[in-house]
């Protein structure tokens, strides 16, 4: 806690000190709404800009400023222009990319926002933008007993930090419950229940910043999966085959003291309020051969609910986890081909389906996503509509030959805006499919011509008359 202060104090100061030397634009925000919930441990900052060009050049592009602790925590930007006004208002996406400026004062990292058109002097426009922090929630204290609420830091600043002058600013906190033990005033400030309120603020120049504290309950299980690898396996026969290997931990404030399995089961409501003993992974509908297991065996403590648009999965595992526990689990399930698999032209086919995790509201620390082709295939390539690292290898599985080709993406810090739909392209020739059933049936036929020439073959030794 004091090494965060701390590093904040230094990233204000030496933000003043570098303001004059940072570099103007012709751009100004005339307003600016600032909401920040905060009610579970994945921050969601929702942004809404009204900006305007004063100089003669148009303007291309907006800078979004983060400071470099921030940044660093930032799984997804994303941003759209207001088109239209009242009931015919519209939300085009625009692109919105990391970006390095030299003159950035004190390490300030930024994202470019392109605009859909050119904004010429005097016109202003509206930007819709969606932030999403992780690991950002600090717990403190940092262990509590198993009868003990959760409490958290947030860190932020009151002022809105950008490289451009802000006429009129608010921000807006929310809390999950009442319960909120102390926050930074910064006039003016006030709260109401579960809601702060800074502002409005008149007046503030590029790269203004005042630093906040939060210190609130948050009793929201923290559940980070520390690595998810999920291996999508395409069977040309009819099904696409689904694994999944959790490693599932509890980021929020570590237990102290024993665990009591009593106490937790009479005292529902009143102890272990921060664990969670359950978990709900949505899988795509019509699945088949749903299993739930881990190093010991097949668990059988969960429900499977099914309807026309999902499957939900609700498993619980062995015990129930408290901050810095941890778990690993397998999930893994079948779903038609039909409903996944495309073909785009003569000889090419395509996979779609979901990225991200299955389990709901949860961090993924590292994402692997492994497609393995049909042997045979050939010309691989993804659309993803984020960055990923992509790599290619080899699996060799029952009567392969040739092997399979495997498409290998992996990201860092997933959250749930990320379970989007992402496609794998690939060329095959249908003949291909041919080659298991023709091995089988040959290996067949010359085991049983072997068998026939042995029974026709006569080896037995006879005296000569």
């Amino acid at each position: 806690m004091a090494a965060a202060i701390f590093s904040l104090f230094i990233f204000v100061v030496a933000l003043l000190i570098g303001t004059s030397s940072a570099s103007s634009s012709g751009l100004q925000i005339l307003q600016a709404e600032r909401q920040i919930e905060l009610t579970s441990h994945i921050v969601r900052v929702y942004l809404t800009l009204k900006i305007e060009n004063t100089e003669d050049a148009p303007a291309t592009e907006v800078l979004l400023a983060f400071p470099p602790t921030q940044f660093d925590h930032l799984a997804l930007v994303k941003a759209a222009v207001t088109v239209g006004k009242k009931r015919k208002k519209s939300y085009v996406p625009l692109e919105a990319k990391p970006t390095e400026r030299p003159d950035a004062p004190n390490g300030t990292k930024y994202h470019s926002v392109s605009l859909l058109k050119p904004l010429a002097k005097g016109e202003t426009t509206n930007l819709e933008i969606l932030y999403i922090l992780t690991q950002s929630l600090e717990p403190f204290p940092e262990e509590i007993a198993q009868s003990d609420p959760q409490l958290v830091y947030y860190h932020d600043s009151a002022i809105i930090l950008s490289p451009y002058h802000i006429a009129h600013q608010a921000t807006m906190i929310k809390t999950p419950s009442n319960n909120v033990e102390s926050f930074t005033q910064v006039d003016p400030a006030h709260r109401s229940g579960s809601e702060l309120r800074y502002g409005p603020y008149e007046g503030h120049g590029p790269y203004s910043y005042s630093p906040i504290i939060v210190h609130f309950e948050n009793n929201h299980p923290f559940a980070v999966v520390e690595e998810l690898e999920r291996e999508i396996e395409i069977s040309h026969w009819g099904s696409v085959q689904v694994t999944e290997s959790y490693k599932l931990a509890h980021a929020g404030a570590k237990h102290k003291g024993a665990f009591s399995r009593v106490e937790y089961q009479s005292r529902p409501g009143g102890s272990g309020v921060s664990s969670f003993k359950h978990l709900l992974a949505v899988l795509p509908p019509r699945v088949h051969s749903v299993y739930y297991r881990d190093e010991i065996g097949n668990i059988s403590t969960s429900r499977l609910r099914t309807n026309s648009k999902k499957t939900e999965l609700l498993i619980e595992p062995r015990y129930p986890l408290f901050g810095g526990w941890k778990a690993t689990f397998l999930i893994g399930y079948g779903v038609p081909l039909k409903d996944f698999l495309f073909e785009s032209a003569p000889g090419a086919r395509y996979l779609n389906y979901t990225f991200g995790c299955s389990i709901a509201d949860t961090v993924v620390d590292k994402l692997t996503i492994k497609v393995v082709l049909p042997e045979g295939s050939k010309d691989p390539s993804v659309e993803v509509p984020f960055a990923v690292k992509q790599s290619l290898e080899k699996k060799y599985s029952y009567l392969d030959v040739i092997g399979r080709t495997v498409v290998v993406l992996e990201k860092r810090n997933v959250v749930p805006e990320h379970h989007v739909p992402f496609q794998v392209h690939y060329k095959f020739n249908p003949l291909f499919m041919l080659a298991e059933p023709l091995m089988l049936a040959s290996t067949f036929f010359l085991l049983f011509a072997a068998s026939v020439v042995y029974l026709h073959i006569d080896l037995s030794i006879r005296k000569k008359c």
